[in-house]
């Protein structure tokens, strides 16, 4: 560790600059030469300095007098405006009611008002000509019309009075909030009171400050003739270019003349202007040249006289800075855990003092972190939910032991478990992982992950940005198993369309599935037949049988009726002994067959108790979806109708329902 000694202007002969400053003085000032060309620099540093501070000074203060002096005006012109927007709103009632406003001619040098078109109808003092002028196209109109705000004017030249003005212009509303108007106060560039304090300030015999709008116009400046003219170019004026896009500060740069200058820029924000102050490096410098012919002569006598004491003195100075930069050197190895100076010099009694503050500062700053560190280590290795922390960029750089276990990573680096989710799914989470990390937001998703033996886990994952002050620093993210809550939200779902007793569906999932046949059919035309039966016989199962013989039939026509059906058909018991089967892709021609399998297959179905075998028969009834049905019930009406009329027929038989 060593430190670094920036040098700046001497603060007097007891301070550790001033002590040092003598000191390389004795080396620096060998030479007439060097003492002048020092002395020189220094000088005008600190005139260019303390001259920078006054015109930084200046600048705002002209800045605030101009934004209080606009602020004024435009008050003014707020209390005026409501006396103009009443109903009786002639040019005669207008014009006299400005004339009333006279006193408002102290701060401007013309009142005008212009109708919704943008025409001036009425003008104080009177100017001949102004009256009609058309004024839709200039700024001063266009922008209180369309922006409903209060605005202050590009300079520009008036056409009845041939003066160099700027407009503040105010829009003019009725109750309703519609336009009427404009009330604009025109200020006269050349003559106007706007610019008085600028007309008195006196910067030496030849510095100056100037006003200039944003967009590069002169609205002010000693030289009447370069009023309206424009700023120029960075080529020219690189500072002022920079002024005009915002920009405030203090700057060294040369003027049109090319003589280099101090030059101070501040913002008037209410009116979009910029304040310009400006003092010539030769005004700066008058009276340091006098100072540094005076300091040549003595400096080379006192060099003469004093060159053997200075060099002596220099080595007394350095003592403690070298005894300084080797006592830190021993703090950082450790070998010392305070800095002690036998020293008289306040500055370094100050280093030293402030350094051994910040040395015990980041030693509990850094106890403390470790502290934390510990505690959290302890927290996230004891969690049972699975935590992750990425960089900014989305890496891994670290997974608690709850993770590991959880996606099979039991030591090592943190890796990039990610590839290990579902193929369905891992483009997708990649996808929405990928657009959390550019825009911050959180991420949140369930998805599937393979372990390594081929089980399938449900996991949520939940990422959130960690930020700073608006930088951010990576993400935290938890994972939780959620097999077992999806395994349980399946079964409800399984349950909740399934007879629990055969296995097949229940009305409300059967009716769920015909909603979406329904569905097919109107959108796309695909057609789906609709079988419908009771069982022929039943009841005797169940009254002789007991109702467990009734369930075990019921069971065994299940089966029988799943081997008789498509994969892709939805068979169902609606409830009691009254079952259905969707047929989708088939009309009830094509299901005609496959209900007389089933028939006969529900021939076949039988069982026993007490020596006596009982069987039972079905009356099935065929539909199917048709032009001008309002929904299921339709069809499902015809399908019961079709399966009641088997059972008038003699039951044991299939039948199609028939269009009315």
């Amino acid at each position: 560790m060593r430190l670094k000694w920036r040098w700046g202007s001497c603060l007097g002969l007891g301070s550790l600059k001033g002590r040092l400053l003598l000191g390389l003085t004795a080396t620096w000032l060998v030479v007439l030469l060097g003492v002048l060309t020092f002395g020189w620099q220094l000088g005008r540093d600190l005139v260019q300095g303390l001259n920078g501070t006054h015109l930084r000074y200046e600048a705002r203060l002209i800045a605030d007098d101009l934004s209080a002096e606009i602020d004024k005006r435009l008050s003014a012109l707020e209390r005026l405006a409501p006396l103009l927007e009443g109903e009786a709103r002639t040019p005669e009632a207008i014009r006299a009611e400005l004339h009333r406003n006279d006193a408002l001619l102290a701060w401007f040098d013309g009142l005008v008002v212009s109708d919704a078109e943008g025409r001036i109808i009425a003008d104080w003092p009177v100017v001949a000509g102004r009256v009609g002028l058309e004024t839709s196209a200039r700024d001063f109109f266009r922008l209180p019309h369309r922006l409903r705000r209060p605005h202050i004017s590009e300079p520009f030249e008036g056409r009845a009075s041939g003066e160099l003005l700027v407009m503040i212009s105010l829009p003019l509303e009725d109750e309703d909030g519609n336009f009427l108007g404009v009330l604009g106060g025109l200020v006269d560039l050349n003559r106007g009171s706007l610019f008085d304090r600028l007309r008195r300030i006196r910067l030496g015999k030849r510095g100056f400050a100037a006003v200039a709008t944003a967009s590069g116009t002169i609205l002010y400046h000693p030289d009447n003739a370069l009023i309206m003219q424009s700023v120029p170019g960075p080529e020219v004026s690189p500072w002022a270019d920079l002024a005009l896009d915002g920009w405030e500060g203090v700057a060294y740069a040369p003027l049109l003349n090319e003589e280099m200058s101090l030059q101070a820029y501040r913002q008037i924000w209410a009116a979009n202007w910029v304040v310009g102050i400006f003092l010539p490096q030769s005004e700066m410098e008058s009276a340091l040249q006098a100072l540094i012919r005076r300091l040549g002569w003595g400096g080379l006598i006192a060099v003469l006289v004093m060159l053997p004491l200075l060099i002596w003195r220099v080595g007394r100075v350095l003592a403690p800075l070298q005894q300084l930069e080797r006592q830190i050197d021993e703090v950082g190895l450790g070998e010392r855990d305070r800095v002690r100076l036998d020293t008289r010099l306040e500055e370094l009694k100050r280093v030293a003092t402030t350094f051994n503050r910040v040395e015990r500062e980041r030693s509990a700053t850094h106890a403390t972190l470790q502290e934390r560190q510990a505690f959290l280590d302890a927290v996230l290795g004891s969690t049972p939910t699975g935590i992750f922390v990425t960089d900014p960029d989305g890496r891994t750089t670290y997974m608690n032991p709850a993770l590991r276990a959880l996606v099979g990573q039991d030591g090592g680096e943190a890796g990039q478990w990610h590839i290990n989710l579902h193929p369905e799914e891992r483009q997708d989470a990649l996808d929405l992982w990928h657009h959390t990390l550019s825009s911050g937001e959180e991420f949140l998703r369930q998805c599937r992950f393979c372990q390594a033996d081929g089980s399938v886990l449900w996991l949520e994952v939940h990422a959130t940005a960690v930020t700073v002050e608006s930088r951010r620093l990576g993400f935290v993210g938890m994972v939780k198993d959620i097999t077992e809550r999806r395994e349980i939200e399946a079964q409800q779902r399984w349950e909740a369309e399934h007879d629990p007793l055969t296995g097949l569906l229940n009305r409300r999932g059967f009716e769920r599935r015909l909603e979406e046949a329904w569905g097919d059919w109107c959108h796309q035309s695909q057609p789906s037949a609709l079988i419908l039966f009771d069982l022929d016989h039943f009841k005797p199962i169940n009254d002789e049988g007991g109702h467990a013989l009734g369930d075990e039939l019921l069971r065994r026509l299940a089966e029988a009726l799943k081997a008789q059906v498509r994969r892709s058909d939805q068979v169902a018991r609606l409830g009691g002994d009254e079952f259905a089967i969707l047929m989708p892709g088939c009309d009830p021609d094509q299901a005609l067959p496959v209900a007389e399998g089933l028939r006969r297959a529900a021939a076949e179905v039988a069982v026993e108790k007490a020596g006596r075998r009982y069987g039972i028969t079905l009356s099935l009834g065929v539909a199917g979806f048709e032009t001008g049905d309002g929904g299921i019930d339709a069809a499902l009406k015809r399908a019961d109708a079709a399966s009641y009329r088997a059972k008038r027929l003699g039951r044991d038989s299939v039948q199609v329902a028939v269009l009315d």
